[in-house]
């Protein structure tokens, strides 16, 4: 399926970097993904709690990635252009922006994001939190 999509989009194989959807379940995947379709969501933050020791984090690498709708079917690619970590208390309003989820403001962004990394476990006001941005390559109509 992904040979397809890169095929489709035009991209180089060899730069593939991986495939993955936003959330923890499928209509998270869906209403995140159509902010990036729409051109409102141009990063994203996760814990850095949530990463393996042994894996790796986001990296501005020249790799591409595929995101993935709640179906597991590839919509998008990605291309990091920013990674930094931060205190989820000093994550600022211009990422809470570039995030794209509600009304954009970092009050929104904090509630939302302090009730997600709640609901898996791991919230805490100075956890670490990876932020990202990103440029979309393509987007699968």
């Amino acid at each position: 399926m992904y040979k397809e999509f890169i095929k489709e989009a035009n991209l180089n194989p060899e730069n593939f970097g991986g495939a993955w959807s936003f959330g923890n379940n499928p209509q998270m995947a869906d209403e995140i993904l159509d902010l990036v379709l729409q051109g409102k969501k141009r990063a994203t933050a996760s814990a850095l709690l949530d990463y393996d020791p042994d894996e790796d984090l986001p990296e501005v690498d020249g790799k591409y990635e595929l995101l993935l709708d709640g179906k597991g079917c590839p919509r998008a690619a990605i291309q990091t252009s920013k990674v930094y970590i931060t205190k989820f208390n000093e994550v600022t309003e211009e990422h809470a922006f570039k995030e794209g989820e509600g009304d954009r403001s970092l009050a929104y962004w904090r509630q939302a994001h302090e009730n997600f990394f709640r609901e898996i476990g791991c919230f805490s006001p100075d956890m670490d939190i990876v932020c990202e941005e990103f440029e979309v390559l393509y987007k699968h109509s």
